[in-house]
Order: C-alpha cells, then sequence, then structure tokens
C-alpha cells in the first residue's frame, strides 16, 4: 500500500535439519520490508547440508525482492 519496492539483503543461519533458525538483515530501503523478507524466509525449508556425510550447519546469503504495483 506504500509502493515502496527494493532489494532487501539477508544473511540467513541453516541447521542441520534444514530449518532457518536465524535471519539478520543486512540492508534494506524500508522497515516494513524487512519484516516481510524475514517472515518470508523463516518459512523456507531445505535439504540439510552434508559435509563427509554428516549434516552441517549453514551461513547463507539471500536476496529478496519487492517490486511496487503499478
Amino acid at each position: 500500500a506504500a509502493n515502496v519496492g527494493g532489494t532487501i539483503t539477508l544473511d540467513a543461519f541453516i541447521n542441520t535439519e534444514g530449518e532457518v533458525q536465524d535471519v539478520t538483515v543486512l540492508s534494506s530501503p524500508d522497515p516494513g520490508l524487512s519484516i516481510a523478507a524475514v517472515e518470508a524466509v523463516k518459512q523456507w525449508q531445505y535439504t540439510p547440508t552434508l559435509l563427509n556425510c554428516a549434516p552441517v550447519d549453514v551461513r547463507m546469503g539471500v536476496s529478496v525482492s519487492f517490486t511496487p504495483k503499478q
């Protein structure tokens, strides 16, 4: 409704179960977009990352783009 858009850059921590445990906003053009991006990314689920056949925690950079409606 605010007609705001832009790209939010996030840092996400993925645990050994493939769940997003922690999301940190690195840059954002709008606080409202930051909240929406973090809430969306926290719902994502991944296949666990394996190192030598054992699941490991990983950090991942994420960019979420919002485009205002015309």
